[in-house]
């Protein structure tokens, strides 16, 4: 089954006390490359959900965002840092000392905000690794379940256009004999007006009809190209990421297509391989988002 690389996963939980949110989303992107953003008391997650995303996700630009705070509002405590606030006041005491009035007061005292300070209260790193993988693993599940439905919709759209080609390679190879049996005649008609004789040597219109025919041949190329597209078809059989090897596959569906244009020395099997490359065209676009 493929896979797009076009997912969103959204996870909103409460899990021991923490309210954890991660929401991750990808787009297409030649290789795999993860931005994580996580609150800054908790960098320390940040290698953590990126294994976890390297796990399941081989290709797309992905960016994931954690959210976390905890349900109860006293995970700060506030202390005073005793020695500068001694140093302040023996510094208000020597001004009054000096003649200022004293209005010194308890709330005069709290413009000096490095007088306390605020401690987080300690974090068990190891359980917020294990709470933040449960909630991961949610997200993940609906990121991945929109991955591979977007995936279904475009095998769909690959099978449709895979037919349709093969369809032009049936029409290409129905016409390559009538080509040469049209040179044929032409050429009788040509020996006949230029030796002004019904008498023509038959050997030699064989031998030249021949000549033609082996340049003009596409049984190899056509005979390829229903090898690519069987390859391209087992492929999307596996559940693993494919898309670097469809991108292969069709550029040799491309080349032999090419190949076939350059033989091609007939009007409408030349409008056969337009189509070919045009159908190739909308495969290698969509196959650009399969991971």
């Amino acid at each position: 089954m493929l896979q797009s690389m076009t997912g969103f996963g959204r996870c909103d939980t409460i899990m021991d006390g923490f309210h954890i949110q991660i929401q991750m989303k990808s787009v297409n992107h030649r290789y795999s490359d993860f931005t994580i953003k996580t609150p800054r008391y908790y960098n320390f997650l940040e290698d953590k959900l990126r294994t976890l995303a390297m796990e399941s996700i081989a290709r797309g630009k992905v960016e994931i965002v954690l959210s976390l705070e905890r349900e109860e509002t006293d995970d700060k405590v506030i202390t005073l840092d005793r020695p500068v606030a001694e140093g302040y006041l023996n510094a208000l005491r020597q001004l009054t000392a000096d003649g200022l009035n004293d209005d010194l007061t308890l709330s005069s005292m709290t413009a000096f905000h490095d007088i306390f300070r605020v401690e987080h209260q300690e974090i068990d790193e190891e359980q917020m690794q294990t709470l933040v993988a449960k909630a991961f693993d949610l997200a993940l599940s609906e990121f991945l379940e929109m991955r591979r439905t977007e995936g279904a919709r475009l095998e769909l759209s690959l099978r449709e256009h895979l037919d349709a080609l093969l369809n032009e390679v049936q029409a290409v190879e129905t016409l390559s004999p009538q080509t040469v049996e049209a040179y044929r005649e032409r050429l009788t008609r040509k020996l006949e007006e230029v030796l002004s004789s019904t008498t023509i040597d038959e050997g030699r219109i064989l031998t030249e009809a021949a000549i033609f025919a082996d340049k003009v041949a596409v049984d190899e190329e056509t005979v390829r190209l229903r090898s690519h597209v069987k390859a391209f078809l087992s492929a999307m059989e596996t559940d693993k990421p494919i898309g670097k090897k469809l991108d292969f596959i069709v550029q040799e569906m491309n080349r032999e297509t090419n190949t076939i244009g350059s033989k091609a020395n007939d009007l409408a099997v030349s409008a056969h391989v337009v189509e070919m490359k045009s159908i190739i065209e909308k495969i290698r676009e969509q196959i650009q988002n399969i991971e």
